[in-house]
């Protein structure tokens, strides 16, 4: 199958020291030194104990968290790059805080083989500032290659419930999906599924016909069809005991399941997005196609209820789900128009702007500590990425600083997903990532506008996944 870069490589022989009084570390949240060489973290200290050669930085009263981790994002190599590519997205990506992410296989062709996986990273070598790990896609018609995948390559496998525009294959016979988690459950693989119900769309489309407006769209793909998907995925996980993560998860009914089966010890997990965490469908009137999206964005009370999920510690994982099209492929009519956002730059911001609102008597350093376990150890640990989403020695030496309290507008000027647009515009944020180093080096520094370099590595792990329900006590 050809060499594989492993994480372990030396990447950078560079010592430096992090400074910081907004350490956000496992045993909280206090101040500290980050001493890093050879690309990782060789200690962390009370005082600075490095040579006077080093190489200092002084974070100031930016909290320093570990390199992010978006385990959703959709970077469309190889075959749909006129929207976006790697270079702009990792670009987003370190902007945003992001160190890692999972990259999904609706690209052209779809990454369905191991064999594809190796070419899309041979396509993207020295296109990333981040580094990655992609999800393999599920080609119904050989679950079984999932009883086998060498973990080196892949450690989940994407599979589409129902169908979109995007969507390379999508599993609608029941006995293709139980072998699927059949297969997954032998092999230890990681399933991560968009958990909606395409017969149950299909039901409605022949009753309605097609939409005329993007609020029909709306009403055409209902909470029922993920409320019906979830459960599936719940009985197929008690069947076969396959490990389950429903993405984007969009309703209360659906929090509410997977939390129930979770308390019967069933090991099925679930992701909130940062749009479905931001917009609800009344602001569908007044964006239409931007906030297009598969599952559709809900009301307000489903909102709130995503939100006492994220202070409760239910969800495993938060995702961008980083889907960029063009404003002309959005706007070419309701039945054409593709769902989904940009969302790697936005996604941090509007979680920490979310929780310092809707919060404001909860101490900034509870916000941190539940920023670093959702975008940095909970998905490390689900997706078996060793060395990530901790400032521990031996780790990565991944970090990202936060300015907690600064406010800021973003502009269309501010995108840099290359489709050059964001739901998000004209809204006020508060904080702002500053400096985002991967394996110790700066790869964006907010006061220069400068990124680093684009040697961003494939990761692998071999490695058994921890517990992802163990939330820590200041979650």
């Amino acid at each position: 199958m050809g060499a594989l870069r492993r994480s372990t490589e030396p990447v950078n022989t560079d010592t430096t020291v992090v400074t910081a009084r907004r350490l956000v570390t496992p045993d909280g949240v206090r101040p500290g030194c980050v001493h890093i060489a050879d690309g990782r973290i060789t200690a962390v200290t009370d005082t600075d104990t490095a040579p006077p050669d080093a190489t200092r930085l002084d974070a100031g009263d930016a909290y320093v968290l570990p390199g992010l981790i978006d385990s959703h994002v959709h970077f469309r190599t190889p075959g749909l790059t006129h929207k976006e590519d790697w270079e702009h997205g990792s670009r987003a990506a370190v902007m945003g805080g992001f160190t890692t992410v999972v990259d999904m296989p609706n690209t052209v062709p779809p990454t369905l083989s191991p064999e594809a996986i190796l070419a899309k990273s041979a396509e993207i070598s020295g296109r990333s500032l981040v580094d990655h790990r992609f999800h393999i896609g599920l080609d119904p018609d050989r679950p079984e290659i999932l009883a086998d995948l060498d973990p080196a390559l892949a450690t989940s496998a994407k599979i589409f419930m129902a169908g979109h525009h995007t969507a390379p294959t999508v599993v609608r016979d029941p006995d293709q999906l139980a072998r699927a988690f059949a297969s997954a459950a032998a092999g230890g693989v990681q399933l991560v599924l968009h958990a909606e119900d395409n017969a149950l769309f299909d039901l409605l489309d022949a009753w309605r016909g097609e939409p005329g407006s993007y609020l029909d769209y709306e009403q055409r793909r209902p909470r029922s069809a993920g409320i019906v998907a979830v459960a599936k995925v719940i009985e197929l996980a008690r069947r076969y005991g396959t490990r389950a993560h429903i993405l984007h998860l969009s309703s209360a009914e659906e929090a509410d399941l997977v939390c129930a089966a979770q308390a019967t010890g069933l090991p099925v997990t679930f992701e909130v997005t940062g749009h479905h965490l931001s917009f609800t469908d009344s602001d569908t009137r007044r964006l239409g196609a931007r906030t297009r999206l598969s599952p559709s964005i809900r009301g307000q009370a489903d909102q709130d209820r995503l939100w006492e999920a994220v202070r409760a510690g239910q969800p495993t994982t938060l995702g961008s789900d980083h889907a960029p099209h063009t404003i002309a492929e959005k706007t070419r009519g309701v039945t054409m128009s593709p769902p989904g956002l940009p969302g790697v730059q936005e996604l941090a911001h509007t979680v920490w702007t979310g929780m310092r609102r809707r919060w404001p008597e909860e101490h900034p350093d509870v916000a941190a500590a539940r920023l670093a376990h959702y975008l940095g150890a909970a998905p490390a640990d689900l997706f078996r990425l060793p060395g990530k989403g901790r400032i521990v020695p031996g780790a990565d030496a991944d970090l990202t600083f936060l300015a907690p309290d600064d406010t800021w507008m973003l502009s269309a000027a501010d995108v840099r997903a290359k489709c050059g647009w964001s739901a998000y515009e004209g809204w006020t944020f508060t904080g702002r990532f500053t400096r985002t180093l991967r394996a110790g080096r700066t790869v964006w520094d907010a006061s220069t506008g400068a990124f680093g370099a684009y040697d961003g590595r494939l990761l692998s792990s071999t490695t058994a996944p921890a517990s992802t329900r163990k939330v820590p006590a200041h979650v």
